[in-house]
């Protein structure tokens, strides 16, 4: 970009450890004589870069959408200004392919698959001094097969005018440009001119039998610039708009072939809204009063195992005080009865002493009697 644009940009590279990919938009106000450009490039930072590349192109594609969405939402507006937005709606992608010399990555195909309805793609080799002139000949030819095969959509330049025909019916013959970006310029005769130095030799950037990056220059921005943002608006941003807009229910006729009322839409799509509205509302009723019911349910029950418990505990408790009171009677007997024993034995006892001491006195008296005679 530096070099195609002759400019220093702003930026520092980015590591290949990103965990998804990034996009990551910068604008520049370029001035060249007295032509004013405002540029915006976006990178995709982390493209490639990771292990599961399934998803890539979703945060690409949702960026694409969501300046297309940003464009509806101010042209829908009562009071627009277009002529003073900054439109941010991308207007070229430049899809860089690595210089492999085989065929095409499958996420490659896959990306543009999913972009070319949204963006005007023009597929380029980076790097082109990577392979010899042959294999970058076959490489091309093997490039646009896969392309055509796969029913990817690519940006053709326009011929249908007749100013700018001939020579971009050449260059759709070109396509895709083998380029080479170099901001280090070498003295070449007795001129400066943007080059690669290698031990082998110089490659010019500027050189057309060296590389395609002056047709590449010439197309996007000196003849075909305005084509790719009349492209961008009529095609592109068409589609989503038609899209989007009949996602939201809006038509160009009735069922009965009429004009439709932009009134009538909006009355039906409110109606429509309120209708859902109320059967979500009367929905979350029927859940809330379920819900109510369930949980009486569960309180009900749970009473109900409660007293159930309650009424356990208490045939427990009396089933143990029955137990304590027979067992306390059993006790009392058993003192009454040891008592009654007792009492039985010291009458008998004292019965024994009153016999033994009458006899005693018997005998004495007996005594007394046998001595006096």
């Amino acid at each position: 970009m530096d070099t195609l644009f002759n400019t220093k940009f702003e930026g520092d590279p980015a590591s290949h450890s990103q965990p998804g990919v990034q996009l990551k938009s910068s604008t520049y106000d370029l001035q060249e004589s007295n032509v004013n450009l405002k540029l915006t490039i976006v990178s995709t930072v982390g493209f490639g870069d990771q292990i599961n590349k399934e998803d890539s192109y979703k945060p690409i594609v949702e960026f694409i959408d969501a300046q297309f969405e940003a464009y509806l939402q101010e042209e829908l507006k009562i009071r627009r200004v277009l002529h003073n937005y900054h439109d941010t709606r991308i207007h070229a992608c430049l899809y860089f392919i690595a210089p492999t010399g085989h065929s095409l990555k499958s996420l490659d195909l896959v990306t543009m698959k999913k972009l070319d309805s949204k963006v005007n793609i023009i597929p380029i080799i980076a790097k082109s001094d990577a392979i010899s002139k042959s294999e970058l000949t076959k490489f091309k030819i093997k490039i646009t097969s896969e392309l055509v095969s796969n029913g990817v959509q690519i940006y053709q330049f326009p011929t249908d005018d007749e100013s700018v025909a001939e020579i971009n019916g050449t260059m759709n013959a070109h396509l895709p440009f083998a380029v080479i970006g170099s901001t280090e310029e070498l003295k070449i005769g007795n001129k400066m001119m943007k080059a690669r130095q290698y031990p082998w030799g110089t490659v010019q950037v500027e050189n057309e039998a060296h590389c395609d990056f002056v047709k590449l220059r010439e197309m996007l921005i000196r003849v075909n610039m305005e084509d790719l943002r009349e492209q961008t608006h009529t095609r592109h941003y068409e589609l989503y708009r038609r899209c989007k807009l009949e996602e939201m229910g809006f038509k160009d006729t009735d069922p009965d072939s009429k004009p439709f009322s932009l009134q009538e839409t909006y009355e039906a799509k409110r109606n429509e809204f309120l209708g859902e509205l109320q059967k979500k509302e009367e929905a979350m009723r029927q859940m809330f009063v379920q819900r109510v019911k369930e949980k009486e349910a569960e309180l009900k029950e749970a009473e109900k195992e409660l007293h159930e418990k309650f009424d356990r505990l208490k045939k427990l408790h009396q089933d143990e005080k029955k137990k304590l009171e027979d067992k306390k009677k059993s006790l009392d007997d058993e003192v009454n009865a040891f008592k009654q024993r007792k009492t039985a034995a010291e009458l008998l006892q004292s019965q024994a002493q009153q016999a033994g001491g009458s006899q005693t006195l018997k005998r004495d008296k007996e005594r007394k009697n046998s001595g006096f005679l």
